[in-house]
């Protein structure tokens, strides 16, 4: 049964949101990423920031991902 979440991040099969990647300008952002350039997301607390980064990480791939181990030498 989904319900509306009010603390931490959403899990869109769990709480009632917006779908995140369609809150903000995807092409734009993928164009500054492809360009290595900084962005900045700014908004009032509890407005799904951290729900939008990561489902850009999941979008991007970067999420559930093996580290590469590291060789000292």
């Amino acid at each position: 049964m989904r319900f509306f979440n009010t603390a931490g991040p959403v899990r869109g099969e769990d709480h009632y949101c917006l779908p995140p990647l369609t809150r903000f300008d995807l092409n734009e952002i993928l164009s500054l990423i492809d360009q290595k350039k900084y962005f900045c997301m700014h908004a009032p607390r509890q407005t799904g920031k951290t729900s939008c980064l990561l489902a850009l990480m999941n979008y991007l791939g970067l999420i559930n991902q093996t580290p590469t181990p590291t060789t000292h030498h």
